[in-house]
Order: C-alpha cells, then structure tokens, then sequence
C-alpha cells in the first residue's frame, strides 16, 4: 500500500499550521529530504499565449475583461513565436515550458492551435503544461494523445472562500476538469493563491482539497497575490511571509511526492523568504522576468540566488500519474 494519505481532516492539517514556526520546519524539510533532492529546484517558464479579455470575472486577475486594468486583448500566439519563447526558456535553463490562455474553456480550433504547440515544444525535448480554463473529457484525451505532460487548474482558494472571489464558474467546476485530466493520464498541476483576504482556515481547507484528491496533484503551485490595479482585490492587506512559508511547508508535509512551486509573487519576496520557502519543501519554481502578464525575478538574480544557496536547476524526466492505490 502507499504511504500517501488522501484522506486528511481540517482538525489535523490547523495543528500542522500552529505548530512552532521551527518545529513545522524541521517535520516538513525532514519530509522533503526524504522524498526530494533537498538542493535540486525544477525551473520552469511560463508564457501567456494569448492574453486578454477572458470572460471570467476571477477578482484577482489582469485578463478579466471585468476588471478596468487597461491590459489590450491579444490574439493567440504564431506558433514560431512559441517555438522561440520555449528555445529561449531552454537556453536559460528551463526544463518545463508552461503556455496560459486567458480563456473560459478552449474550442476545437483554438485547441488545435494550442496542440501544434505542444508538439513543437515537445519536440525540443521539454516538459510541456497548459492552462486553457475548464476541459471536456473529450478534450482531455486529446491532449492526452499529443503528449501533453502537465495540465494546470487551480483551485485557487478554499470552497467557502471562493464565492468571494469568482463567480462565473463553481468550485466544481474546477475539479470537474481535475477529473478529466487525472481520468486522461496526464499529470495534474493545482495550487492555489494566498493574501486574497482569506484565513488561515481558508488556506487549510484549500491544501484539503488538493491533499484529498483521489491522487496528489504532481505539482502544486502556491502563488503570493499579485495586487493589479484595476482588479477588485487591488489594495488588499498583504500575507505575512512567515504564514506564507507555512502554507509551503504543511502543502510538503500532506504532499510530500508532489513538486510544490514557487509561483506568482516572488517579485515581492526578498531571498530570505524564499530560502526559507525552499527549506520548507518548495522545490519547483517560474523561470524568466514574465508571468502571464506579471512581473518575475529575472533569470540572473534567480541564478545569483541559486549560487548563493548552493541550488541547483533539476533536470529530470516526465514520469507519469502514479496511483495511491496498491
């Protein structure tokens, strides 16, 4: 039988984050190390392949054509463009290219589009991941079927918090799509925001979520709120870093085979925050000075920082979903 639990209770997970800040550390760096390289990080790059006007009304994001953030539409990307962007990413160092579309779900055309891409980047031997929005079954198998390695659909916050921030699709709705890329074989990429004005609960209910899923996402990406102007949570009191770092650490410890990411938000995290976010069992993170259509560490600082820590870039195959089941 595996040792990984799906079957986590809210009660276990709120002793997890009051534990003392040192004591939640050593359980989760000691998790980590078990399972992990303890000073390997897998780098990725993220690139908006089309930006704009999404038709959802998600109140921290950009592309929302709801929110008056002066972001222009833009038409999905030439596939040469992508080919450049992911050669780039490459050279850099990047081992996964993760393409984003600022849409509600894809429809057959664009999903074509979205599929010559995959195999293009495919083709220049990288880990390939999209985030589309929601997914048909159908739609699911196709991706499946062109080699697509990483889907990403976050869940973004806990079930009782979401209302707050979305409202154009339900909370089902997103593991829906969950269902249909774990039933298609492909590995599942889920996280979640923190700082949404949300509470501690909020944020042990949503690694709850992800903990219990029939399989542990392969990567969860756990973003610090990027505060746009325009949007509705522009403004909003910021997430202590300390509670940020243990929301990284109690994701290790309910997770602890899954790649945790360092996502949005470093911009506005200083080295010792995301030292600690890495001790804590993050060991994956975003690559380039862009994230869809916010700004990211630059290339050199993050190799700086890599040097300075003795981290180095991990290079790894894909390996499929692996069941929890004996």
């Amino acid at each position: 039988m595996s040792d990984l639990r799906t079957n986590w209770t809210l009660n276990e997970i709120e002793v997890l984050f009051e534990l003392p800040f040192n004591d939640l550390l050593f359980k989760s760096h000691s998790i980590h190390r078990s399972n992990f390289q303890p000073n390997q990080v897998q780098v990725s790059t993220l690139l908006s392949i089309k930006t704009g006007a999404c038709p959802e009304d998600c109140s921290y994001c950009s592309q929302s054509a709801r929110n008056d953030t002066g972001l222009e539409r833009e038409r999905l990307l030439p596939l040469d463009e992508v080919i450049s962007a992911a050669t780039e990413a490459k050279n850099n160092g990047a081992t996964r290219f993760c393409m984003g579309a600022a849409w509600r779900n894809p429809t057959e055309k664009s999903l074509n589009h979205v599929i010559d891409m995959i195999e293009a980047v495919k083709a220049l031997d990288m880990e390939t991941c999209v985030t589309l929005g929601m997914l048909e079954k159908n739609q699911a198998l196709r991706l499946k079927d062109c080699g697509l390695d990483y889907y990403n659909h976050n869940l973004d916050t806990s079930p009782e918090f979401y209302g707050t921030v979305i409202s154009t699709r339900t909370y089902q709705d997103r593991l829906d799509t969950l269902e249909h890329v774990r039933d298609a074989g492909i590995n599942v990429c889920s996280g979640g925001i923190l700082g949404m004005g949300e509470t501690r609960r909020d944020r042990a209910r949503l690694l709850q979520e992800l903990a219990n899923l029939p399989e542990h996402p392969q990567s969860v990406p756990i973003n610090d709120l990027v505060q746009i102007q325009g949007t509705p949570l522009d403004g909003i009191d910021k997430l202590d870093s300390f509670e940020f770092i243990r929301t990284i650490a109690v994701a290790r410890i309910l997770m602890p085979k899954s790649y945790v990411r360092l996502s949005a938000g470093r911009t506005e995290m200083n080295d010792e925050t995301q030292a600690l976010c890495f001790f804590a069992g993050a060991n994956s993170m975003f690559y380039g000075d862009r994230l869809l259509t916010t700004d990211n560490p630059d290339e050199n600082h993050d190799q700086q920082l890599f040097k300075r820590l003795g981290i180095q870039s991990e290079k790894r195959e894909v390996s499929a979903p692996t069941s929890l089941s004996a």
